[in-house]
C-alpha cells in the first residue's frame, strides 16, 4: 500500500513539471505608457496650480505650440512718404484735373482806379454772366460783395487784424480759388446825334490764399454806338470788352493755377497757443508724412503759422490736422474757424 502511494506521488510530480510555464506579461504599449505619463503630469500640474495660483500647464517645461489656424497680430500701419516733387500719383492727377475744371472765381473792380460805380457794376455783372452761362459756375454777385464789405468789416478785423485786404477776405469767405480785379477806362464821343465809346483795361488775377498776382489779361473794345446817351454807349463798350476778354482770362487762369500747383494746393494754418516748440516740431513731422510739403512761416508761444501744400480737399486736410495732432500729443486741438483755404486752430493747451 505504501509502495502504491509513493508511485502515485511520483507520477503527480512528473506531470506537474511537464505543464508549460505561463508566458511573461508583455510590456505596456507606448501609447498606454504615454497616457499614464501624461495623466501623472496633469495631476502634478494641477497640484502646482492649486498651490501657486499659476494657470494649469504653466509648470510644464514645454510651451504649447500656437494653433495652426490662429490669426496673426495686426501689423501697425505706417504712413508712407509723399511722392517726390514733380511726380504725381494717379489720384493726385485726378484731383488736380477736377480742381482746375471747377475753379471758383470772384470778380470785382479796382476801387483805386476811380471807375464810375455804374460802369463798374456793368463790368462785374458781365463777367459773372459769362461764368454762369458759359462755364456753369456759381458766382458772387456785385451787390452781395458790396453788402459784405459793410456787414463783414468787424469780423474781418477780428479774424485778420487788417493783415489782408478786405476783398481778399471776402473771396476767402466765399471759397473762391482766385479773385479777378477789373480796371478800365472809357473814351466817349458823339457825332450827328449819335453817341460812341470805346473801353480798354485789364483783368488782374490773384491767388485768394496769398493775394499773389498770377497774371493779367488786357482788353479793348471796338467803337460802340448808342442812339440814346453817352452813358449807354460807355456801358455797351465796357460790356463788349469784358465779354470778349473772359475766355482768355479763364484759360490763362487755369494754366497759371496749374503751374503754381506743382507742390499742391496751398493751405494756411494758424495754431493759437503753442508754448511747446517740441510739440510743434513733432506736428510738422507728422504732417510731413501725409502732405506734400510743410513750411513753418512763423513761431511764437502764442501762435504758430504753417503753410501746407497738398492735393487734398479742405475737409481731408482738416482731418489730417487732427490725426497729426494726436501723434504730436496735441490731443485737444480744435478748429476755431476756417475761411477758404485758411484754417485757425487752438492747441487746447
Amino acid at each position: 500500500m505504501r509502495r502504491m502511494l509513493c508511485i502515485i506521488s511520483t507520477c503527480i510530480v512528473v506531470l506537474g513539471s511537464c505543464v508549460s510555464q505561463p508566458a511573461p506579461a508583455e510590456p505596456a504599449a507606448p501609447e498606454e505608457a504615454a497616457k499614464t505619463t501624461d495623466s501623472g503630469q496633469a495631476y502634478k500640474d494641477r497640484a502646482v496650480s492649486l498651490i501657486t495660483g499659476a494657470p494649469s500647464g504653466s509648470a510644464s517645461g514645454t510651451a504649447a505650440a500656437p494653433a495652426a489656424g490662429s490669426t496673426a497680430a495686426p501689423v501697425e500701419t505706417v504712413d508712407s512718404a509723399p511722392p517726390a516733387p514733380g511726380v504725381m500719383t494717379p489720384e493726385e492727377e485726378a484731383f488736380l484735373n477736377n480742381y482746375l475744371a471747377r475753379l471758383q472765381y470772384m470778380v470785382y473792380y479796382d476801387e483805386a482806379a476811380g471807375i464810375d460805380p455804374q460802369s463798374a457794376k456793368v463790368a462785374v455783372n458781365q463777367a459773372n454772366r459769362f461764368l454762369l452761362e458759359k462755364l456753369g459756375l456759381s458766382v458772387v454777385d456785385f451787390d452781395q460783395i458790396e453788402k459784405n464789405k459793410k456787414d463783414q468789416r468787424s469780423a474781418y478785423q477780428a479774424e485778420t487784424g487788417g493783415s489782408i485786404d478786405l476783398i481778399q477776405y471776402i473771396a476767402q469767405k466765399y471759397n473762391a480759388d482766385v479773385y479777378v480785379e477789373i480796371s478800365f477806362s472809357s473814351t466817349p464821343s458823339s457825332s450827328g446825334g449819335k453817341f460812341y465809346a470805346t473801353a480798354q483795361g485789364s483783368m488782374k488775377i490773384y491767388d485768394t490764399s496769398t493775394a499773389q498776382l498770377l497774371g493779367s489779361v488786357a482788353f479793348q473794345s471796338p467803337q460802340v454806338m448808342s442812339t440814346t446817351s453817352s452813358e449807354s454807349a460807355i456801358g455797351n463798350a465796357v460790356a463788349a470788352s469784358v465779354w470778349s476778354a473772359m475766355p482768355k482770362m479763364t484759360d490763362q487762369t487755369k494754366s497759371l493755377v496749374k503751374n503754381s500747383m506743382a507742390r499742391g494746393v496751398r493751405y494756411e494754418v494758424v495754431i493759437q497757443n503753442t508754448p511747446d516748440s517740441r510739440q510743434i516740431s513733432n506736428l510738422r513731422r507728422a504732417l510731413g508724412k501725409v502732405v506734400r510739403e510743410v513750411e513753418q512761416v512763423s513761431y511764437s508761444p502764442s501762435e504758430t503759422k504753417l503753410a501746407l501744400y497738398t492735393f487734398k480737399s479742405r475737409d481731408k486736410l482738416e482731418d489730417a490736422m487732427y490725426d497729426a495732432a494726436d501723434k504730436a500729443g496735441l490731443l485737444d486741438l480744435y478748429l476755431v474757424y476756417s475761411r477758404g483755404k485758411a484754417f485757425t486752430f487752438n492747441s487746447g493747451l
